[in-house]
């Protein structure tokens, strides 16, 4: 559903009200908006404090920025919507919890995940470029991603801008994956009727949580130098090809736009040959790489030299010890999509990587102690002391906020860029 101007009273009877929306802080700011964490005295089924992410209508400086809003908050309604058959949210993507539209402002609200994001939480166990999680722990990241992904990937959402910093992680040590604004829909090429989509795991919370160990079991260069050498960040510079064969497990309608943060980025959308949902899969090799040594595989100098390193460097791994983590992550960083793991067989057949053997997939959501637990945060007693450090008001009006913005530079650095340099 998407939101109509001024105000939308969604199904749930939950609407957001800036007059009645305190702003507590700045989480962060990305490429398309800024998130803040607020707190509301609209009553209802709205929580002490959740996130407001916020997009400035005046200040965007690209014609399609708007519609890029509008897209991440129309595909988070559509999440939020659980079919008839799983009457309970996505456990790992978020729900909208309300919108609302001004003449300057389009905002919608999430919940609020405490843990911070999953590079924040890599930073703080190895400041230096190390390893940082175990084996263990990234293979529960993984597992929770790829779960996030096969359900995207189901209703036919190619994520593209899967990053540390797009995976919070919620007081409950798991984890949800954030910002939708680079995500595309991507139609099928045929007409065929494409199988249903896989069964998500429940997050009732009636049912036992679950130990860690229930749920996972112990048990052509040349020719790729020129091309990168011609690679052009520019969308000017890029060719549409045909495809030569199309798997019936990805055949969809291919993006030619250039997204993503640029150590994330999947060769074929450097080389502008047209994408499709395994440029998910790199990225979650490239992701799979970096929680286990601290460096993503292929960062350069610089763009350019980022780029030939995509398109012509295999990845190293430290040591000689190779294990099914390493044989993972080669397999996912295939430099021809046909070929990476994920293509032909979709989100099953990652699943089914010997790395991954032993998880219970959909005991996932139960698993009571995660790898790290985020600081517990008694929500209520939050903004009872943010009442109190304002003695006229609590927080700020995220109007005012932007209306300052607008005359002075921004004082809260963006993540690594993810952009687009073309209409998606």
């Amino acid at each position: 559903m998407m939101c109509r101007p001024i105000k939308i009273q969604m199904e749930d009877d939950v609407a957001l009200d800036l007059d009645r929306i305190r702003a507590v802080r700045v989480l962060g700011r990305g490429a398309l908006g800024t998130v803040f964490l607020v707190t509301a005295a609209t009553g209802g089924r709205l929580p002490p404090l959740f996130a407001l992410k916020v997009f400035d209508k005046r200040s965007a400086t690209k014609p399609h920025a708007l519609r890029r809003a509008r897209w991440e908050l129309s595909l988070l309604s559509r999440l939020s919507a659980a079919p008839r058959d799983h009457p309970h949210p996505h456990p790992f993507l978020p729900s909208l919890l309300g919108c609302v539209e001004t003449p300057d402002l389009l905002a919608w609200a999430i919940p609020f995940c405490s843990g911070g994001d999953l590079h924040a939480l890599r930073r703080s166990l190895s400041p230096s470029d190390e390893e940082a999680f175990s084996p263990a722990a990234t293979r529960f990241y993984l597992s929770e991603i790829v779960v996030g992904l096969t359900h995207l990937h189901s209703i036919r959402v190619a994520y593209r801008d899967l990053k540390p910093e797009n995976i919070l992680l919620r007081s409950s040590g798991h984890i949800m994956l954030a910002d939708f604004d680079l995500s595309r829909h991507l139609p099928p090429r045929s007409i065929t009727a494409s199988s249903p989509p896989p069964p998500l795991p429940s997050d009732n919370i009636r049912r036992p949580l679950r130990k860690l160990t229930r749920v996972f079991s112990l048990g052509a260069a040349d020719n790729q130098i020129k091309q990168a050498r011609l690679a052009r960040v520019s969308p000017a510079g890029r060719r549409r090809t045909s495809s030569s064969s199309i798997s019936h497990s990805d055949a969809e309608e291919r993006s030619f736009s250039f997204v993503g943060t640029e150590e994330y980025v999947a060769p074929e959308v450097v080389r502008g040959e047209g994408h499709g949902f395994a440029v998910d899969w790199w990225a979650l090799g490239i992701l799979a790489y970096e929680l286990a040594y601290g460096r993503t595989p292929f960062r350069g100098r610089n763009r350019k030299e980022t780029f030939r390193n995509v398109l012509t460097r295999p990845p190293l791994f430290p040591g000689r010890r190779r294990t099914d983590l390493t044989d993972l992550i080669e397999r996912l960083l295939v430099k021809d999509p046909e070929r990476r793991l994920g293509f032909t067989g979709g989100a099953e057949e990652v699943k089914g990587h010997p790395f991954f053997h032993g998880v219970k997939w959909e005991l996932l959501p139960e698993v009571a102690r995660p790898p790290f637990m985020a600081p517990v945060i008694d929500e209520e007693e939050e903004v009872e002391q943010e009442r109190s450090n304002n003695e006229r008001a609590m927080g700020f009006d995220v109007r005012d906020y932007f209306k300052g913005l607008r005359q002075r530079e921004p004082t809260v650095p963006p993540s690594r860029s993810s952009e687009s340099l073309e209409d998606f």
